[in-house]
């Protein structure tokens, strides 16, 4: 008789389908859309999460109201799939880095509405490039509605923090739901790891619900 013993079987996930996107929706419908698309599991952990806010101090001060999300108990390794799945699928797409061509455009005609009278081109183009820097991170949309929205709202040149603040407001939710995603796959793996089936594990989702202006 073999003393061999299989490896144990991953966790079966079915094919996923293109979660639904526009960011022309309202956000409120965006988001409920795109987490109705995810698989019933992850829905109802989504639903059974415990959510705590407390105060967030710096050195100056009080800083902002920030939310931790942790995930319920219960969530396996095949939830942790089913998340991975979804996380990746969210992180490729829908909050996917702007190319930096579209992104140095985008930057490079938001600043040609509002021109330096005393800053020469290459100055000009030195700025962009610290603007296409900072705002990386986020994606395409995010930053075409940052722009759309001070230009339709105010008469004078941005700062980069403030366009940072607003593609940050813009993909708020997106970012949540990918979180929370990523706090349950680490959930599940970690119950693979252990053998239990418990996911009492610090909250990993810190994310500022109000900021101070």
């Amino acid at each position: 008789m073999s003393n061999l013993h299989p490896f144990p079987a991953a966790p079966a996930v079915p094919p996923s389908l293109p979660l639904p996107f526009d960011p022309a929706m309202a956000p409120a419908l965006r988001s409920r859309m795109l987490r109705g698309a995810l698989p019933e599991p992850l829905q109802r952990l989504l639903d059974r999460g415990q959510v705590g806010r407390h105060s967030r101090f710096t050195e100056d001060g009080f800083a902002d109201v920030v939310e931790d999300w942790t995930p319920p108990d219960g969530v396996t390794p095949r939830h942790a799939a089913l998340a991975r799945r979804a996380l990746a699928e969210i992180d490729e797409t829908i909050l996917a880095p702007a190319p930096a061509n579209h992104l140095l455009g985008r930057v490079l005609a938001l600043l040609s509405h509002f021109p330096a009278k005393t800053t020469t081109p290459e100055v000009e183009q030195l700025l962009a490039m610290d603007w296409a820097d900072d705002l990386g991170e986020f994606p395409a949309w995010a930053i075409d509605q940052a722009a759309r929205r001070w230009r339709r709202t105010r008469k004078w040149r941005p700062s980069i923090a403030e366009i940072r603040a607003l593609c940050e407001e813009a993909c708020a939710a997106e970012r949540a739901l990918a979180e929370r995603l990523r706090a349950i796959a680490m959930a599940g793996e970690r119950s693979g790891e252990t053998g239990g089936g418990s996911a009492s594990v610090r909250p990993v989702l810190a994310s500022a619900m109000r900021r101070m202006r």
